[in-house]
């Protein structure tokens, strides 16, 4: 996410609403102080429950060095790698990486060669799109000679233009084309892969002849709009008079997998792309504005009247939702599920709760925004597949209060109850949806420093929450407690649903760690003392829990510790939580997305994207020239493959 997507747009943070900045310091005023590595301050388990956390389980000063590094060797025994800043990824000793799909690699059997200096949106719509983020992995039954395979999902989040296109640097402007092949470059990839015999190395391969592969882009795929705000007046435009059928997806960052085999797509910063002044005194004025809308990054609104809010005020309204898509049917329709909400969506990773109903927990990723989690109305059926392919039209939106107690309040976002009524403009369900934000204000949800991905871990009742950064807090929103004004390095909370029921709407919080440099007091961080010079991080972005129950965090922004992004196992429990290990280094301008594993825990998945970024890179001059390192090809966003020498677990 660029800088110029997050500019805070919470009009609450001037109205007095307090920040988890406040929160954490008003809790943190009333707990005892742990010495370790020149932090700032650490904190013990919440008072009411401290048999929750393990002996010796303190962030900077829990555990002896040793013994906390002896408890995470017992979890992650790889060899861990150096910080560090050039061209190339790195990865651990007795460990191999493999490409799997590259920006312009083939889909479809019929795909054109790719060719960068001659791009057009037909080519691209059968080839792999850009800026791979969130991925997916459906396991299929075994191939005839045994072979693993299943389907991948993928997120393109955005494109980066200046390096994807040639000339831009040198004065040419972006044409319509140039606006039709980022279109045809967003959206998803869904295709087979499928792995050697280990004989023949164990290398994931694309399937191009699968009936499954699918491309879902912003301009051509045809989606239907359900749950409480379809057919709303505010979801009509001309094309759509009736608010029910909306064209394309764009800006999907992270997602998730349902236990019915769908694909979750979470649309984010859709205020992008789109340009124009909406009429004075129309009523989506206020609404846009909370949204950011127009972002103004493309420039598809000078081609695309679709995209110019001055001719089509009500269009943005349609983007901005979690989309649901049937992997194993490539002729169905995809679905923008309203009932969760709209806002700008990291992820939606979802878990079954002990009830049998589903669980769905969402970042709002801007600065001074909220946490939200989704619990369907009616439970999970693995008996009956069909019966579940609706259920995320019914359900509760609940966003999150963090208190000072330790505890989470999870509040519903239900039209009638509380501040959401005619009196505060709602009128219906559907105006609750589709101005989420707005209703969360009233509300009085916790602004929070950027949330990005909201992990559950279904073995545990622990939710993991990746709050990225938030330079835009100020000093008088922060004391001595926790002194973390200008957060340029972000922080891990964990909540804990009490006895593993998600659908709780009374939880607590506790931190994992703090970012930043342990070892400068001036960045308040908080680990384990365990943490080496190299297992610290900042910007922590996306989360996975590998089958073992272990989290690793991948980061966007860690540069401004002095290195490039990453992937870093994190403990969370025993003698060495709050310790991190890393993992993979990306190259040069990259950040890292979408850590997934597959079912037998021998592959990790990871999306290297926007690699060769950076201040005053192009296409013609990036930063590196990843994954492919020739002088006439541009740097590739890319999936990746990671799995041992010797075949075993990660």
């Amino acid at each position: 996410m660029s800088a110029s997507e997050n500019i805070p747009s919470n009009p609450c943070i001037a109205g007095g609403t307090r920040t988890i900045s406040d929160i954490i310091d008003e809790r943190l005023s009333r707990r005892r102080f742990l010495a370790g590595l020149g932090a700032a301050a650490a904190v013990s388990g919440c008072a009411k429950d401290e048999a929750a956390l393990p002996q010796g389980a303190e962030i900077t000063g829990g555990a002896a060095p040793e013994e906390g590094a002896a408890g995470l060797m017992e979890e992650f025994s790889f060899r861990e790698i150096t910080r560090g800043a050039d061209e190339h990824h790195h990865i651990p000793e007795d460990y191999q990486l493999d490409l799997v799909l590259r920006w312009g690699d083939a889909v479809f059997p019929d795909a054109p060669a790719f060719d960068p200096y001659n791009q057009t949106e037909a080519a691209q719509l059968r080839q792999f799109g850009y800026n791979n983020d969130f991925i997916g992995f459906h396991p299929l039954e075994p191939t005839a000679d045994g072979r693993l395979r299943g389907l991948l999902c993928v997120n393109h989040e955005y494109t980066s233009t200046r390096l994807m296109f040639p000339g831009l640097s040198q004065g040419r402007v972006v044409t319509k084309s140039d606006c039709e092949v980022e279109m045809a470059a967003h959206g998803g990839t869904i295709i087979e892969i499928a792995q050697d015999s280990e004989a023949d190395g164990g290398m994931w391969r694309p399937v191009v002849t699968s009936a499954y592969n699918r491309r879902i882009t912003a301009g051509t795929t045809v989606m239907a709009l359900t749950g409480p705000a379809a057919g709303s007046e505010r979801m009509m435009t001309k094309d759509d008079p009736t608010g029910r059928e909306v064209i394309g997806t764009l800006n999907n960052c992270a997602g998730g997998m349902t236990p019915w085999g769908t694909y979750l797509m979470a649309e984010e910063n859709f205020n992008s792309n789109f340009l124009g002044t909406v009429p004075q005194g129309h009523p989506e004025t206020e609404n846009h504005k909370r949204y950011g809308v127009p972002g103004a990054r493309y420039q598809w609104g000078r081609y695309f009247e679709r995209f110019d809010i001055a001719k089509t005020p009500n269009e943005p309204n349609r983007f901005g939702w979690v989309v649901e898509v049937d992997i194993l049917d490539p002729s169905s329709t995809p679905k923008k599920r309203t009932a969760m909400g709209r806002f700008k969506h990291e992820g939606a990773e979802n878990v079954v709760a002990p009830d049998g109903r589903v669980v769905v927990y969402m970042g709002d990723d801007q600065r001074f925004d909220y946490v939200y989690k989704f619990v369907t109305a009616r439970a999970f059926d693995a008996e009956n597949r069909a019966a579940n392919m609706d259920l995320f039209d019914e359900g509760t939106l609940y966003v999150a209060r963090f208190d000072a107690d330790g505890q989470v309040a999870w509040m519903p976002l239900t039209f009638g109850e509380g501040p959401l009524t005619a009196q505060n403009g709602f009128h219906s369900q559907a105006d609750v949806m589709i101005e989420t934000r707005r209703a969360a204000d009233l509300l009085g949800a916790t602004p929070m420093d950027r949330p990005e991905d909201v992990e559950p871990d279904p073995a545990t009742g622990r939710v993991y929450v990746m709050l990225t950064n938030n330079h835009k807090r100020t000093a008088d929103q922060v004391d001595a407690a926790n002194p973390r004004a200008h957060n340029i390095f972000g922080q891990i909370i964990e909540i804990i649903e009490p006895d593993g029921d998600f659908t709780a709407t009374t939880s607590r919080w506790e931190f994992v760690v703090k970012c930043g440099d342990p070892a400068d007091g001036a960045h308040g961080a908080m680990w384990n003392s365990a943490t080496s010079e190299n297992g610290w991080f900042g910007s922590p972005d996306n989360g996975a829990i590998d089958p073992k129950g272990r989290l690793w965090v991948s980061t966007d922004g860690n540069e401004k510790t002095g290195a490039n992004d990453g992937l870093w196992a994190l403990a969370t429990k025993g003698a060495a939580r709050g310790t991190g290990r890393a993992f993979f280094r990306a190259p040069n301008g990259a950040e890292v997305c979408g850590p997934r594993f597959t079912p037998d825990g021998k592959t990790l998945f990871l999306a290297v994207q926007h690699p060769g970024d950076g201040m005053g890179t192009s296409f013609e001059k990036p930063s590196t020239r990843w994954p492919d390192f020739d002088s006439k090809t541009p740097p590739r966003p890319s999936v990746v493959a990671i799995r041992r020498a010797d075949d075993d677990e990660i």
